[in-house]
């Protein structure tokens, strides 16, 4: 042990004569305390909400997408699905026709994200039959109003804005014109609502219906073609380089998206706001570092004395220097200390106990998100120490340049 930590220390533990001193350096701790637990409850709470939103999305879309270039419908369907199933990271792979249109009920008419599916495959990719929260998975025909009409899946928040819920309700599809300008006339379609899907993510579920592949080929005039191939993978983290190895396997004309490159600015801007707190809530530690500053110099003061007497006995100005650099990193051990500690056990109660709750039918979920990641600890612990560290420099660079004479002439 140097002999500056043992007076710091020594320092650090000691009454002082006057009792505001060490007022400031509690207040001090504390300060930093509270900035560190701020900081690892808000990135944790938005680790939570990251975490809820991507496994809403993974869950209510594919994990890779293939299509051609120039949105060129794809006619080799089963020799492509065949090659894509050999990869061994392959799950489940299934062909789907996306297309805009709009849709019209006896109420009301939107724009809608048409997705055809084959029920078959398609529960391979995406977990659509679970989600059905009224009627079936069902496109077969029926005979309504004296017409042969195809089922259709509608979103929960897309059937409210219809006012179509109940089964057997009948909609119409209308496509949107790609070419001919104004005058082209749209194609059209008649459905009856075969059931209501809720996948969870309220954008889908605002605006996606889901219809038989063999309706959309007609609706679409896409005989025996389809838009993408969706893919489903054993661990969605790996998706991009999934997607490398079946576009490099396939080449031109095909290619990949993988979920992050379809949701990129969704994710990227998640990050800059995480990130953005993390700054702003710095300041909070900041202002305990402005603590640490005053209550330094003011123990500077009131050692003046013993500093004096110190480097008559031989310690240098550097020693000097340690030794309110290491009172001042004691203040930043303990508050980033007890901080990580007080933001791991309110994290961890909250995270198994559900103690702050959230209106489900607001929210999806039913209580406040939170993940705790090592690297989050190591990140605000490192910041709290830093500036705890830069806060000691100027004082303790104010106590190594007292002279040994001027320090004990009046004493």
């Amino acid at each position: 042990m140097s002999f500056e930590s043992f007076i710091a220390r020594k320092y650090f533990r000691a009454k002082r004569r006057t009792g505001f001193i060490s007022i400031i350096t509690y207040v001090s701790i504390a300060g930093v305390t509270i900035g560190v637990t701020a900081l690892i409850l808000v990135l944790s709470v938005m680790n939570g909400f990251e975490a809820e939103v991507r496994s809403k999305l993974i869950d209510a879309d594919a994990h890779i997408r293939l299509r051609k270039y120039f949105t060129d419908t794809i006619t080799e369907t089963d020799s492509l699905l065949k090659i894509v199933r050999k990869n061994p990271r392959v799950i489940g792979a299934a062909p789907t026709i996306y297309e805009e249109s709009m849709i019209k009920s006896s109420n009301s008419q939107h724009p809608t994200i048409v997705k055809a599916i084959d029920p078959g495959s398609a529960d391979k990719v995406l977990d659509i039959k679970s989600k059905i929260i009224h009627g079936t998975l069902e496109f077969k025909e029926k005979d309504l109003e004296g017409h042969k009409l195809p089922g259709i899946i509608l979103g929960r928040y897309l059937a409210d804005r219809l006012l179509t819920l109940n089964t057997d309700d009948i909609v119409t599809l209308f496509t949107l014109p790609k070419e001919g300008g104004i005058f082209s006339q749209p194609r059209v379609m008649q459905f009856y609502v075969a059931g209501i899907v809720e996948l969870g993510y309220y954008e889908y579920d605002r605006m996606f219906s889901f219809i038989s592949l063999e309706s959309a080929q007609k609706l679409y005039n896409m005989p025996g073609g389809v838009s993408w191939i969706e893919i489903k993978i054993d661990d969605y983290e790996a998706a991009e380089q999934v997607a490398k190895q079946i576009e490099d396997h396939l080449g031109y004309p095909f290619v990949t998206q993988t979920w992050f490159e379809l949701n990129k600015s969704l994710f990227s801007w998640m990050t800059i706001e995480k990130w953005g707190a993390f700054v702003i809530l710095s300041l909070i530690i900041m202002v305990a570092a402005f603590n640490i500053i005053s209550s330094l110099i003011m123990i500077v003061m009131e050692k003046t004395r013993e500093i004096g007497i110190l480097k008559s006995m031989g310690a240098t100005s550097k020693s000097v220097m340690k030794i309110f650099m290491y009172e001042g990193i004691i203040v930043g051990i303990l508050g980033t200390g007890l901080g990580s500690l007080l933001g791991y056990i309110i994290g961890f109660i909250q995270m198994n106990y559900k103690v702050i709750s959230l209106p489900a039918d607001v929210y999806i979920i039913d209580a406040l998100p939170m993940q705790m990641h090592l690297v989050d600890f190591l990140a605000v612990s490192s910041i709290g120490l830093l500036l705890c560290f830069l806060a000691s420099v100027y004082p303790a660079y104010k106590a190594s340049r007292l002279y040994p004479v001027e320090a004990i002439r009046y004493e």
